[in-house]
């Protein structure tokens, strides 16, 4: 008898031995769940804040990171309809970044007081001007204070069958125009002029995507395209 009653006590005592507290328990999983509301809301409240500075890759990532670390919080719920407008607004200004990034643009002493000012991109794939393999490019724009203003494609190879003159076909975002090239006689630079360079900076400005054919010596007419979309035309303030 004295054993079973120091086995039944033992029992008793058992739930207070592991320290088990049920109120307790309650109260820190109550704790718990407001600390992670409370770190939900704060992700918001960076959402919220980068949404309204217009940083959309930033609200991006916000956005995102809520979803994953608290999907069934109130402000997980609150953000998730706007996040797919976001990520839209985030993806377009990484692309104008990228585009932007394609235009090099030069701004060089010239003289006693002059400039000469440049606005430069290669081709958007390399393109094989002699037969020897595919080389980059380069369209550029120079507004000399002594040469006055040109447009003109460089090749790194091979050579432009344009001395007496050239008809090149220039397509911009489908539109197909027609503009004279001519290749300047001299072994300095491998370099072709397309003569109208204010039509041609009109269309590269307003423009997207931009190709050029071109006749070669050795491999037949070949064709440059361009991603013009990023181009930032007060770089050359005068051609506007």
């Amino acid at each position: 008898m004295k054993t079973a009653s120091l086995a039944i006590a033992a029992v008793l005592l058992l739930p207070a031995c592991k320290g088990e507290d049920p109120q307790a328990a309650a109260q820190a999983a109550a704790a718990q769940a407001a600390a992670k509301d409370q770190a939900a809301e704060a992700m918001a409240k960076q959402f919220d804040d980068a949404v309204t500075a217009q940083n959309w890759t930033l609200a991006k990532a916000h956005g995102e990171i809520l979803q994953i670390e608290h999907p069934t919080s109130a402000a997980a719920e609150r953000v998730k309809p706007k996040l797919d407008e976001i990520k839209a607004k985030a993806e377009a200004t990484q692309q104008e970044a990228r585009l932007a990034s394609l235009w090099a643009y030069g701004d060089e002493p010239v003289g006693k007081n002059g400039h000469q000012l440049s606005a430069a991109i290669y081709s958007q794939e390399p393109v094989d001007t002699d037969g020897s393999g595919a080389k980059p490019v380069r369209l550029i724009f120079r507004d000399h204070p002594e040469w006055g203003r040109s447009s003109y494609l460089v090749l790194e190879a091979g050579d432009f069958d344009c001395y007496a003159g050239c008809k090149l076909k220039v397509t911009v975002d489908g539109k197909v125009h027609t503009l004279p090239g001519s290749r300047p006689k001299t072994d300095d630079a491998i370099a072709m002029f397309v003569e109208d360079w204010k039509g041609l900076w009109k269309l590269a400005k307003s423009g997207k995507q931009l190709s050029i054919e071109f006749p070669t010596k050795t491999v037949g007419k070949r064709t440059a395209e361009f991603e013009v979309g990023g181009l930032d035309a007060s770089k050359l303030p005068k051609w506007n």
